[in-house]
């Protein structure tokens, strides 16, 4: 009933379409919001829209106000030392394109050498490739195996490797659905002064991240997937790192002092947040990250939820591995380090029918190359369907899932 009253708050997910209940299994892509967020947005949309920090009315004072207590919601969520770490972006790709080119600005020089991974989405790899030949640095890519998990012994070797710079992956793959060992890897890259960046879009949502535990140097994450509204974002930074970095934009709010011989800039975090912010969205982190904590400070629904997504993850690999022609990508469910996000194929049949039909049939997925080419190639694809499954999904939608596959499947074989 934990979970049944948690679904009550999220409007989305009492939709009827094709005359069927909503199966929303596509949260990899955007999380649904909860009531507190969509009735802050619009109260603030409505009655507090003053632009920040610019003005002395009561509007401004009051989004203000919001902004700067989101910025502390947001540290104290990811356990950051200050809030002069956390900068507001418009996301993840943002953050992860800021750290490119304001560190790569920094601190490499030709001949360095960046180290990402196979199991990346594009936004972890197109930046770094810019920042490469913009720099004349080198790009190593670490292998994972057959079963999607990352070589250590490879990224070891590589960290060993003269003029190494940083070492940007992601902390769970968005088409894997696996948890990196990110806090071995963090633990190896510093024992060669090497720092760490967590493009941690997925990994922010399942399970709480606690950056100094982590010892992460920077770690990137979007609001829309951890039910605050698109168009927000956080780069986490030492604050020792992101002192050093020149800023990535310039415009309003992000200087000091602006004449036409020379432009001082602001102290962190503003130094990193030129123009007019989507203030209003970014004040929504409050309740999303209240929402979020919600899920893990009532242990009755945490354990709920916690047999629930075992289930659902032994449920689908045990009805789909028995289907012939059918892969799902990322190991077993005996493995231990995924969550319940599955990308699958099916022989004969393209994944964008099955997403059709399927949607017919009620249930919301994802089909294609889920912004991850380089990985499909790995194992001779070109796309898949995804599910992608969050704490407000059921057993019985994974049920739901499994039955509409099976029947879309034959149909279209």
């Amino acid at each position: 009933m934990n979970v049944e009253n948690l679904r009550k708050k999220i409007p989305a997910l009492g939709r009827m379409v094709y005359g069927r209940p909503l199966v929303y299994l596509d949260n990899a892509a955007t999380s649904q919001k909860p009531e507190e967020v969509l009735d802050m947005q619009d109260s603030m949309s409505r009655f507090s829209n003053g632009n920040i920090h610019r003005a002395m009315h009561i509007l401004s004072t009051e989004s203000t106000s919001a902004y700067e207590k989101a910025r502390e919601r947001v540290r104290a969520f990811i356990n950051a030392k200050s809030d002069r770490e956390i900068i507001f972006t418009s996301g993840t790709t943002a953050s992860i394109n800021l750290v490119a080119e304001s560190f790569s600005r920094a601190f490499v020089k030709e001949g360095d050498k960046i180290i990402i991974s196979e199991a990346e989405h594009h936004s972890n790899i197109v930046p770094w490739q810019l920042a490469c030949e913009k720099y004349g640095a080198e790009l190593l890519v670490a292998e994972i195996g057959d079963d999607g998990r990352i070589k250590m012994e490879q990224m070891e070797k590589m960290l060993g490797e003269k003029d190494v710079r940083l070492v940007s992956i992601c902390h769970i793959s968005n088409v894997l659905g696996i948890v990196n060992p990110v806090k071995e890897i963090i633990a190896a890259a510093h024992g060669h002064g090497v720092p760490v960046m967590l493009d941690g879009a997925q990994g922010i949502v399942h399970g709480k991240v606690d950056v100094q535990d982590l010892d992460c140097d920077f770690y990137a994450f979007s609001g829309h997937k951890i039910y605050a509204p698109t168009g927000t974002g956080i780069l986490y930074g030492k604050e020792s790192f992101l002192e050093k970095m020149p800023p990535y934009m310039g415009g309003g709010d992000m200087v000091g002092t602006v004449t036409f011989k020379k432009t001082t800039y602001a102290e962190l975090p503003m130094k990193f947040e030129a123009g007019t912010s989507n203030f209003i969205g970014q004040s929504c982190w409050t309740p999303a990250l209240d929402f979020a904590d919600s899920l893990y400070e009532d242990k009755e629904l945490s354990e709920e939820i916690k047999r629930t997504e075992k289930s659902i993850i032994e449920f689908i690999f045990g009805e789909l591995s028995g289907m012939e022609g059918v892969r799902v990508l990322g190991g077993t469910s005996a493995s231990g380090d995924k969550i319940p996000l599955f990308s699958i194929s099916a022989d004969g049949v393209h994944p964008s029918d099955l997403a059709q039909i399927m949607d017919k049939m009620g249930v919301a997925l994802r089909s294609g190359m889920m912004c991850s080419e380089p990985l499909l190639s790995k194992f001779g694809l070109t796309a898949v369907l995804r599910a992608s499954f969050l704490p407000y999904n059921t057993f019985e939608e994974a049920e739901a899932f499994v039955r509409s596959f099976k029947k879309a499947v034959g149909m279209l074989r």
